[in-house]
């Protein structure tokens, strides 16, 4: 019989800076400073530099599961409670691209009316957790994520048509056994109905004493029965907007959120996102039941809030879940960079709802 390793304990030198990070950042920076204007520039508004298309936003609870064991018992997680929350599902690049063209797609979850020490102190009381319909971040240190930042201002200049070039190649070279470039794997994510996604925080985060990646999978039966449906050929420009909003007419949404604990660095590194860690070394565990009900998700109202008033950051966040590793360090500032520049070109003012209330209806 093996015994289980241990689960490692969180500790602020887990986190290896790169020695010219500091610098890699403010290139970053300046590259997603011109990709925003050039996006606000052709639409005379100001979108998010990444996750620029809303597809619904929702109001609902995040049900904290009773009875955890003390390893997964922590911070939000440490006692079973039920908070609002605002979930927006989004797809990631930072401009307003038709639905046809499969692209990662993307689950936000701010939880609101959280309490304790923040990892910045913002003054809020949210606590926000970020999803991608991937596992790993294909360009996980920043030192890669230069290589993707170039690549992402080209693709603000290029066609649907070019896009589509690029995953007919990714295809191609699959089936010939070929591995695939990093972007080509980006682009290549297959075009399925996104509430039947699984959905990846893809870098890590401290979990109170220990250290996690975060994952929302579907649940209730209504939205298994979605996953891996696709998004048929002749749909709009809009369609993932349509299916949930069809979706979310009569019905409600359950997924599991789950924690998967580190417990090797060397096989679950921590400054590597694009290092997938294998569910054998630790499997993911339920600690939370995400619930949406029955909703108008896209009301004009409600996509204006989303779009032009809310933010969101892993850095809106507990100190006991702090953003993780050199691509989340790097999020810090380009995050808030982002934020404000949206705000500022969109005359609006950046607010942390403080109750699921200011959500419009």
């Amino acid at each position: 019989m093996t015994t289980a390793q241990p689960y490692v304990r969180y500790r602020a030198d887990l986190e290896q800076p790169f020695p010219d990070e500091e610098e890699i950042v403010r290139r970053i920076l300046a590259a997603m400073e011109r990709a925003n204007r050039q996006v606000s520039a052709k639409h005379r508004h100001g979108l998010r530099d990444a996750h620029a298309k809303s597809h619904g936003i929702l109001a609902g609870e995040l049900r904290i599961e009773p009875g955890l064991p003390a390893h997964l018992a922590q911070g939000l997680f440490a006692a079973p409670r039920t908070y609002p929350v605002i979930v927006r599902f989004s797809t990631s690049p930072g401009d307003l691209r038709t639905d046809r063209v499969p692209a990662p797609r993307g689950m936000a979850v701010k939880v609101i009316g959280v309490d304790g020490p923040r990892a910045v102190q913002d003054g809020a009381t949210t606590q926000d957790f970020l999803l991608v319909n991937h596992p790993t971040l294909p360009f996980g240190t920043v030192g890669a994520y230069v290589e993707l930042q170039k690549v992402l201002e080209r693709q603000h200049r290029q066609s649907d048509l070019r896009q589509r070039s690029t995953r007919l190649v990714a295809r191609v070279l699959t089936r010939l056994r070929f591995p695939l470039p990093r972007i080509a794997e980006v682009l290549a994510t297959p075009g399925h109905h996104i509430l039947g996604e699984t959905f990846h925080s893809m870098a890590a985060l401290r979990y109170g004493d220990h250290v996690a990646k975060i994952s929302a999978a579907p649940l209730s039966e209504d939205v298994r029965a979605l996953t891996g449906r696709p998004v048929g050929r002749r749909a709009g420009e809009s369609a993932l907007r349509d299916l949930v909003a069809d979706f979310f007419a009569h019905r409600s949404a359950e997924y599991e959120v789950r924690a998967q604990l580190c417990v090797d660095v060397r096989r679950m590194p921590i400054e590597d996102a694009s290092k997938h860690w294998p569910e054998e070394l630790s499997p993911h565990h339920r600690v939370a039941v995400l619930h949406l009900p029955a909703q108008d998700p896209y009301s004009d109202a409600r996509r204006r809030y989303a779009d032009d008033v809310l933010s969101f950051s892993p850095w809106h966040a507990l100190e006991a879940h702090r953003p993780l590793g050199s691509i989340m360090r790097s999020r810090r500032a380009a995050y808030e960079r982002s934020s404000d520049f949206r705000h500022t070109v969109n005359g609006v003012q950046q607010r942390e709802p403080s109750s699921v209330e200011e959500l419009p209806a």
